[in-house]
C-alpha cells in the first residue's frame, strides 16, 4: 500500500463519499462466492475493508476466480503466482481486469488497478466482482459455483420474428403514440395577448 498523508478539504470529502459506498454485507457475499468458486481451499479473511483489500491485493485470487469460470486448458490467465513484488501484483490485477472484460463484464463496471492495490475505491472492486458474478450466473454454462441467488441474472435479448402478413397489418394501425385529433376544436381558446379572465 502506498503511504499517503491525510487529505483535507474537497479531497477528503471525495474520499468520504467513496468510503460510504463500500458495503459490508456485499463483502461477506463476495467472500463466500470467491471461496466457493475457487474450491474451498482458500482462507477466509477477517471482516472489514482493509482485510478484504489485503486478501485480494496480490491479484492471484482474482486470477483464480476468472480461470475457474472457464473449461480446463482454456483459462485466460496461464500463470498465476503468489508474489510479494508490487509490480507483479499489479500486473496480475491488470490481467484479471482484461480477462473479466473479455468474459463479458461491461467496461464501465471495471475498476482501476489502483482502486484495489492502493485501496482508493474498494466499492468499485465490489462492483466489478458483482458484475462478474452476474455474467457467470447468466451464462449458466456449469462453471459458476455457489448460490445462484447471490447475483442477479442479466437481461437476455427477446428477439421476435413477425411474418410479412403481420407486418402489413401493423402498417394500417395508427398507434397512440402518434396522437389523436378526435374531439379537438378551438372552442374556448382566446387570442394571444388577451388577459386571463378570472371570475
Amino acid at each position: 500500500m502506498a503511504n499517503r498523508g491525510p487529505s483535507y478539504g474537497l479531497s477528503r470529502e471525495v474520499e468520504q463519499k467513496i468510503e460510504q459506498k463500500y458495503d459490508s454485507e456485499l463483502e461477506e457475499r463476495l467472500v463466500d462466492w470467491i471461496i466457493a468458486q475457487c474450491g474451498g481451499n482458500v482462507n477466509r479473511p477477517d471482516a472489514g475493508k482493509v482485510h478484504f483489500q489485503k486478501w485480494l491485493m496480490n491479484g492471484a485470487l482474482l486470477c483464480k476466480v476468472i480461470n475457474s469460470l472457464y473449461p480446463k486448458d482454456e483459462e485466460p490467465i496461464k500463470k498465476v503466482q503468489e508474489s510479494k513484488m508490487a509490480f507483479k501484483q499489479m500486473e496480475q490485477i491488470s490481467q484479471f481486469l482484461k480477462a473479466a472484460e473479455a468474459y463479458g463484464v461491461a467496461t464501465m463496471d471495471i475498476f482501476q488497478t489502483v482502486d484495489l492495490w492502493e485501496g482508493k475505491d474498494l466499492a468499485a472492486v465490489q462492483r466489478t466482482l458483482m458484475a462478474l458474478g452476474s455474467v457467470a450466473v447468466t451464462k449458466d454454462d456449469g462453471y459458476y459455483h455457489g448460490d445462484p441467488n447471490w447475483f442477479h441474472k442479466k437481461a437476455q435479448g427477446n428477439k421476435r420474428a413477425f411474418s410479412d402478413e403481420q407486418l402489413r397489418k401493423g402498417q394500417s394501425v395508427i398507434g397512440l403514440q402518434m396522437g389523436s385529433n378526435k374531439g379537438a376544436s378551438q372552442s374556448g381558446m382566446t387570442g394571444y395577448g388577451t388577459p386571463r379572465q378570472i371570475m
